[in-house]
């Protein structure tokens, strides 16, 4: 008997100290001043990434444009990712975007991952775990470091000039980038909860985040 307690209080303990404190970044509002910039672990100078998050929103579809990442330099819109005013998904490196249609986003988490490699060309998107048709884009095209992270905004300047037209409403959480195109598998792993190499640009269980205006940080266990 007095075994069986130290075995259960050693476990407990154990359970305790392996406790992860997730973040969901909250932004409860249409607004022109709130955003949550994303401090990297390395500059952002990529010829390959892949770029996932968990998104909610009670937007209505077919009615505005949503934002779900900006990054800028002082003079380009280095990676932007957006879900589209008729529902595709794109993302833009520094000019024109490529385009991808999936299921639009809804007030419960969708899990989205985008992929590019730049010595192919070869883009992607996952929604959910499920991989869109490939599509070439930008190829020999490499993203540019010395910029802005932010959750939030699209900045039409250096980290500027928002409109609230654009801002992004609702909850985001779970954002990670590496500097690499991860397999398949390791995206549906990564979708369906299990643990998987955590973000070498961003990793969302230790980045720096920065929170303007009304937007909020909420931690749960």
């Amino acid at each position: 008997m007095r075994l069986s307690v130290v075995l259960f209080l050693v476990a407990s303990s154990a359970g305790l100290a392996g406790s992860v404190f997730l973040k969901t970044l909250v932004f409860p509002d249409e607004s022109d001043s709130s955003y949550v910039e994303m401090v990297p672990q390395k500059p952002l100078n990529l010829a390959a990434f892949t770029l996932c998050m968990r998104v909610a929103t009670e937007l209505p579809n077919m009615e505005r444009e949503i934002i779900l990442f900006a990054y800028r330099t002082q003079d380009f819109d280095e990676l932007n990712v957006w879900q589209e005013l008729d529902g595709r998904y794109s993302f833009y490196l520094s000019g024109d975007g490529v385009m991808f249609k999936a299921p639009k986003l809804g007030p419960t988490e969708t899990h989205i991952c985008v992929t590019w490699d730049s010595s192919s060309g070869a883009a992607a998107i996952f929604m959910d775990g499920r991989k869109s048709v490939t599509k070439i884009y930008r190829r020999g095209h490499r993203i540019r470091s010395e910029g802005k992270v932010i959750i939030g905004q699209d900045p039409d300047n250096y980290l500027g000039s928002f409109d609230a037209k654009q801002s992004f409403v609702g909850s985001i959480s779970d954002v990670n980038m590496w500097d690499s195109v991860l397999s398949d598998s390791t995206i549906q792993d990564m979708n369906s909860g299990k643990r998987v190499p955590r973000g070498n640009v961003f990793d969302w269980e230790s980045v720096e985040l920065k929170v303007k205006g009304g937007a909020e940080v909420v931690n749960s266990e």
